[in-house]
């Protein structure tokens, strides 16, 4: 699987990341390599998350909200 992050110089120094497709998904590192590092880690940490299926009933709204 590729996924696509977006990697940023922090201004105090190192490296932070973001990864659009899973939201959430950020990691910083002091240089280039440990960033890589603890992006392997925190992408494979937010989809390792057991979501549990809802149900639903005929009546029920589902909705999407920005927080």
């Amino acid at each position: 699987m590729k996924i696509k992050v977006v990697v940023h110089q922090a201004e105090e120094g190192g490296y932070w990341a973001e990864v659009p497709a899973i939201p959430g998904c950020a990691t910083q590192g002091e240089t280039f390599e440990e960033l890589l590092q603890n992006l392997y880690e925190a992408v494979e940490g937010c989809l390792s998350v057991d979501i549990q299926q809802s149900t639903s009933r005929a009546n029920d709204r589902v909705l999407e909200i920005v927080v």
